[in-house]
């Protein structure tokens, strides 16, 4: 688990590594142990007064593209040296009237053991069209569990967190 001083010290080494011109503002910076995420916000697109929904949609989604291809070599300049730096692949994302999207990232392979029951739940979802495979099926029920328990896991994250600022604070355990 990434600890919270590290967090910190990856925005602030992204905020005062990004070109100013970059993002309106440096939204978020995640990472795990395959992948820093970054995400800023980009200025949303003029779009006429009364545009339909669809419009301002389309809108957005021109504008992410746009600012995706136009940014790609200062990006990938800061990824070399963070990668290098931080030993993890860095994936980017913007968040562009009301909208996020993600630019190319990490999918890990994740192993794990289920039992017949727990496999009977992928197979279902498999044979329901829902997923293609137990791994898709897999990946589409982590993805539901986050969504409904969103508030339960920043208390769990933040709990761990508060695990790792006590054990910094014990005793060395490490033997001369």
């Amino acid at each position: 688990m990434i600890t919270q001083e590290q967090r910190d010290k990856l925005r602030g080494w992204f905020a005062g590594r990004l070109p100013d011109d970059l993002f309106e503002e440096l939204v978020e910076v995640t990472a795990d142990r395959e992948e820093v995420t970054v995400i800023g916000r980009i200025p949303g697109p003029k779009v006429a007064d009364g545009a339909s929904d669809a419009e301002r949609t389309a809108a957005a989604q021109g504008r992410i593209q746009e600012f995706r291809e136009r940014t790609r070599e200062s990006r990938m300049a800061v990824a070399r040296e963070a990668e290098h730096r931080f030993g993890h692949k860095v994936s980017w994302g913007v968040e562009c009237a009301g909208q996020r999207a993600l630019f190319t990232h990490v999918a890990a392979p994740v192993m794990t053991r289920l039992r017949q029951p727990e496999r009977q739940v992928l197979d279902t979802l498999i044979a329901g069209g829902v997923a293609r495979s137990r791994s898709e099926a897999l990946a589409w029920c982590v993805r539901l569990v986050q969504k409904h328990t969103d508030d339960w896991l920043t208390e769990l994250r933040d709990s761990l967190e508060h695990v790792e600022r006590v054990r910094a604070q014990g005793p060395d355990t490490e033997q001369d």
